[in-house]
């Protein structure tokens, strides 16, 4: 079983393979977090997909804590490291890390930061997860559908810093997952949006696809 809780903005919880991954957490000064750095459990890996406070702002705190590896682009990595984290796996875009019976894979992603930005797509040899980070909408979507077949993708929808919903609704249709589960919207007032508007989007965009809009602290299993 898989089971993917939405903590809020982008960050996420997902339980594969006997692990417990977090990717982007960004938890104790996001007042619509569904829990706080301190009341996590437990942790296995630490995934970032960039540099901005809103995705690495929590990162050391909990991978020291909890004694996690943090899995990020090199210069990332680095950066953690550099805070005292002392197991880190630096990668690059394109690359892939076989870790405690998982593929971490980077992806391409389309945003600005001091690092390489990028995507993530998790697989435990049977189920895969695309978490895109933060990024427009860009064509090569269509070739990680193609490539890493994920089952359920996590796209963000906030538009402004990100893909909007009518955009991020294009994107699914190119990745043709199962399920779509968006994510890094609500948090700020320049990413507001319905996520009701998105699924009306998908249907016509990306017909059956199923959309599943949770509320920070609930999970969809799969």
């Amino acid at each position: 079983m898989v089971t993917i809780k939405w903590l809020g903005h982008a960050a996420f919880e997902v339980s594969m393979s006997d692990r417990v991954i977090l990717i982007d957490p960004f938890l104790k000064d996001n007042p619509k977090a569904a829990i706080k750095p301190d009341e996590i459990q437990r942790v296995d890996l630490v995934v970032v997909t960039h540099n901005h406070f809103d995705h690495f702002a929590d990162v050391v705190e909990i991978a020291k804590k909890h004694g996690a590896k943090v899995v990020a682009v090199y210069e990332t990595a680095n950066a953690a490291a550099e805070q005292g984290v002392e197991n880190t796996v630096g990668l690059n875009v394109g690359g892939t890390a076989k870790l405690d019976g998982l593929s971490i894979t980077l992806t391409p992603a389309f945003h600005s930061c001091t690092s390489n930005p990028s995507g993530v797509v998790l697989s435990d040899g049977k189920v895969s997860v695309y978490h895109a980070g933060d990024t427009s909408l860009f064509g090569d979507m269509r070739l990680i559908g193609q490539l890493y077949k994920p089952r359920v993708a996590l796209l963000p929808i906030g538009g402004f810093y990100t893909m909007g919903p009518l955009e991020a609704a294009v994107a699914t249709a190119l990745i043709k997952p199962k399920v779509v589960i968006p994510h890094h919207y609500g948090t700020f007032d320049a990413i507001k949006q319905d996520p009701e508007e998105f699924a009306k989007l998908v249907r016509r965009k990306a017909k059956g696809v199923k959309v599943v809009v949770l509320k920070p602290g609930e999970s969809y299993e799969l």
